[in-house]
């Protein structure tokens, strides 16, 4: 196998950071996030295009790669029906390099190869795009960075795309795709951002998204169906996106053990049941937990004290009971807790003292005593979930965050 586009691809990986690494901050606040747009061109790492007229488009014998580059997007031009903005009209000839959104590096500004230029970014972020994907695109073999944010593309994706081996970002978000989870996504071997959010896609997620090596997966606002993959907690990604589609089942009970990067993971508005697994604690460098607006029961674990760095806690919406812990209501970072519309029965002073940290603490319509702007007492009668088995680790107290690994692993099987 030729090595070329994986190296390539590595002497950019400084230039896809710049645009991933805070992947996460987009999808704070309800889980509706944004699209990540690349190509500016002509800056680092020897990235041109859009107009650039490289290389001499009057050489008869253009380099191969961009032969086969001429080929894919001509054959991908011809597939699109409708150019409201007028974005493919710079796509004439076999200077790609000059194509409005294709943008072109050198191999040899970043590692001395001798190789000709490459594309090796596509982004019609906002293009209003119609058509479909073509199978050809397969050819662009270069292509590390794809963007197709906010465009009417439909249909599904090619199957033809495992061939993309030096392709790190995908953002297929806010378009028309339809279909089955897209499994050959997941054969993109160098893949790290995927973001399919915004689109037509259902049925079940597939188990092996999991265990792949993304940094970023977005799947929200979606059809997606069926119960979350028990192997969840294999995920290296550090923000997961699951809201807005109609997943059912609990959470799996093993959430927690592993995915020590995690810093988001939004379950929001689903049909998620049963319990939130003590094993949250777990991830103590996580900043937002969103939860709310699905069915889950029982009480808020006293493990959830441990997440040290959390700005972020919503588990409105649901049927939780029991009393709100007091090490929560003192954890450090918090800026937004959220626990309205369930049914817990009291908090302590410490939670009281949130609105003196400018802290947002929504708590109406539960089952508190003496508080306003709470459920009817004939509501509170009646709490749902009222046998349900958590699987927590007993404890006298709340637990200790210093001993919760050596408690979980300890009752481990």
């Amino acid at each position: 196998m030729d090595q070329k586009p994986f190296l390539f691809s590595l002497s950019l990986i400084f230039f896809i950071l710049q645009t991933t690494v805070n992947a996460a901050s987009f999808s704070v606040g309800g889980g509706v996030g944004l699209g990540v747009g690349v190509g500016a061109g002509g800056g680092r790492g020897g990235w041109v295009g859009g107009g650039v007229n490289y290389p001499n488009p009057s050489d008869p014998n253009p380099p191969s790669n961009l032969k086969n580059a001429y080929i894919a997007l001509q054959a991908w031009k011809s597939a699109i029906s409708s150019d409201p903005k007028g974005i493919l009209s710079s796509w004439v000839g076999s200077n790609v390099c000059g194509y409005h959104g294709v943008f072109c590096a050198d191999p040899n500004d970043e590692t001395g190869d001798p190789s000709p230029p490459v594309v090796a970014g596509i982004d019609l972020n906002h293009g209003n795009l119609e058509g479909i994907l073509v199978k050809e695109l397969s050819l662009l073999t270069d292509l590390s960075l794809l963007h197709l944010n906010s465009n009417r593309f439909s249909g599904t994706i090619p199957q033809t795309f495992n061939s993309l081996f030096a392709l790190t970002e995908l953002d297929l978000s806010n378009n028309q795709f339809t279909g089955p989870f897209p499994l050959s996504t997941l054969q993109i071997p160098n893949l790290l951002y995927l973001d399919l959010r915004f689109n037509s896609f259902s049925g079940p997620i597939p188990q092996d998204l999991f265990n792949k090596n993304l940094d970023a997966i977005f799947l929200n606002n979606n059809f997606f169906s069926g119960e979350i993959p028990q192997n969840l907690a294999n995920s290296p990604a550090s923000v997961i996106n699951l809201a807005n589609n109609k997943l059912t089942g609990a959470i799996p009970v093993n959430f927690g053990y592993s995915s020590p990067k995690l810093k988001e993971i939004l379950f929001m508005n689903n049909q998620l049941t049963g319990c939130i697994p003590q094993g949250i604690g777990m991830w103590s460098d996580v900043q937002v937990f969103d939860a709310s607006f699905n069915s889950l029961m029982g009480h808020l674990p006293d493990s959830v004290s441990c997440l040290e760095d959390i700005e972020v806690l919503n588990v409105a919406h649901n049927k939780l009971s029991g009393e709100l812990p007091d090490l929560v209501c003192e954890l450090r970072s918090l800026l937004k807790l959220s626990v309205a519309y369930n049914f817990i029965s009291g908090f302590s002073q410490e939670c009281a003292k949130l609105y003196d940290k400018n802290v947002g603490f929504d708590f109406a319509l539960n089952c508190i005593p003496g508080l306003q702007m709470q459920r009817p007492e004939p509501d509170c009668n009646s709490v749902p979930g009222g046998g349900l088995s958590c699987l927590r680790i007993p404890s006298l107290r709340p637990l200790a965050c210093g001993t919760l690994l050596e408690s979980l692993n300890s009752s481990a099987p």
